[in-house]
Order: structure tokens, then C-alpha cells, then sequence
């Protein structure tokens, strides 16, 4: 079993970080930009057929001549939902909402005055069938926004890594299954260093670093379940974009 995970194409919040290097003025739910649209489709493009256009596969595993996958889930962001539903199209997939593949924090803005980060309700059910129709919602979504919680902080986030390996594995482990997740930044470093245990990592000076995974826009990255070992076959591989476009 293989697991593809793909961070959402450029939203309007990288896009302000980049500009601006704030996040003065965030939005607390951003859809793509335009050159998120521009990933969003090339990506589509080259999970549906990778060789398309070029001489060779420029892989850095070169064993990859197709994706063939099986399962997509996005998340109820919309960055992460408007990645998936161009992959979906492309690939004749239902498009598998998770709820808790989510970007870390969840739906929040800064109170300017406390500096807090306040957690908000989020769209609800209503929302998700009218904008995005051809979602498979899950059930537990109703009336009332999909968030609607406190601000998630770094261990709440681990802990709903775990949470989402352990359906993974008793979902998928031990099958043919190609899945194909569409996530976030913060989900994903919490997804490595939940199963790979990674510490963190003592400077001279005594203070403490994080070890960062990067994920560009619209990257994949792949981890194959085997019998014996789990492999991570790739990260962050964004070679079918032109330059200009990585982000």
C-alpha cells in the first residue's frame, strides 16, 4: 500500500507570508491564488499522467511510471479542497472528505487587542453542498460549523496524527490501496514525527529546534507500508511544476 501525501496548492495566506513576510491580515479559511489554481492544475495533470510531456521521468525514484490512484481525501479547508477537486476531475475520483487531516490551529483568527488566537465555527454542512457539490461529506457534518472549537495547539495535533495513522493502517495497511491525501504544512510535519518519532534537536546554546519537514505547494510525497518496513520512497518532490511556479 502507498500513500501519497500532497500539500495544497498555493492559498491567499502563503501568498501574503511570501509578499509580506506577516500574517498580518490572514484569512482564517484562504482559498488558492491564481498561481495556487495554475499548481493545482498541473498537478492534477501530472498525477493523471506523470510522463506527459517529457522525454523521461524525471523521478527521483525512476521506477514511477504511473500513479494509479485508488482513494482521495482532502480535508474541510478550502485550499485543501480546491487541490483535490481539480485532482478529482483529472483522475475520476470521489473526492473523500477527512475531517481531521486539517491544517494545525484549525479555523482561528488573532484577537488584535489579547494577541490570542480564537478558534472559529467554520461553513457548515449547507456550505460544502451548495460551494462544492460533488464533495463526499461525512456524516458527523451538520448545521453548525465544522470547527467550532478552541485553537489546536502542537500536541492536540500530534495526537490527531496518531489518531488518523491508526484509521490509516486498519483502513488500508495489507492491500493494493494507491491513496492520495491533500493536506497542510503543519499536518504534515505532525504526520512524519509522529511515525518516525523525530525529537527535537538540541542547539549549542541550549535552546531546542523542531525538525521541519518541507512541503512545498502542491508537493508530494510518498510512503510505502510494506510487510516488513515502512519506506519513504520520496518528500516533497515538485519537479512537474516550472519554476516559477514553485512556491
Amino acid at each position: 500500500m502507498q500513500l501519497y501525501i500532497i500539500r495544497h496548492c498555493q492559498s491567499q495566506n502563503n501568498e501574503l507570508w511570501k509578499r509580506t513576510g506577516s500574517s498580518n491580515g490572514r484569512l482564517a479559511d484562504p482559498p488558492l491564488t491564481a498561481t495556487g489554481c495554475q499548481q493545482a492544475e498541473l498537478l492534477a495533470q501530472h498525477l493523471a499522467d506523470p510522463l506527459k510531456g517529457q522525454a523521461g521521468p524525471r523521478s527521483i525514484d525512476n521506477s514511477i511510471l504511473a500513479y494509479d490512484i485508488t482513494h482521495l481525501y482532502c480535508s474541510l479547508m478550502r485550499r485543501s479542497v480546491e487541490t483535490g477537486l481539480a485532482i478529482a476531475e483529472a483522475l475520476a475520483l470521489p473526492l473523500v472528505v477527512r475531517e481531521d487531516i486539517h491544517e494545525r490551529g484549525g479555523i482561528y483568527l488573532e484577537n488584535p487587542e489579547s494577541q490570542e488566537r480564537e478558534g472559529l465555527p467554520g461553513p457548515d454542512r449547507d456550505y460544502f453542498q451548495t460551494t462544492y457539490p460533488s464533495l463526499v461529506l461525512p456524516d458527523t457534518l451538520g448545521e453548525v460549523g465544522w470547527w467550532n472549537r478552541p485553537y489546536e495547539d502542537r500536541e492536540m495535533a500530534l495526537s490527531r496524527a496518531a489518531a488518523f495513522l491508526r484509521w490509516f493502517v486498519a483502513e488500508h495497511d495489507g492491500t493494493e490501496d494507491r491513496v492520495a491525501m491533500i493536506t497542510h504544512a503543519g499536518f504534515i510535519q505532525s504526520l512524519f514525527q509522529t511515525l518516525f518519532q523525530s525529537p527535537m534537536v538540541d542547539k549549542k546554546l541550549g535552546a531546542t529546534r523542531e525538525i521541519w519537514f518541507k512541503a512545498n505547494n502542491g508537493s508530494i510525497s510518498r510512503i510505502d507500508f510494506m510487510e516488513e518496513v515502512i519506506r519513504i520512497a520520496y518528500q516533497n518532490r515538485v519537479d512537474y511544476l516550472p519554476a516559477h511556479l514553485i512556491t
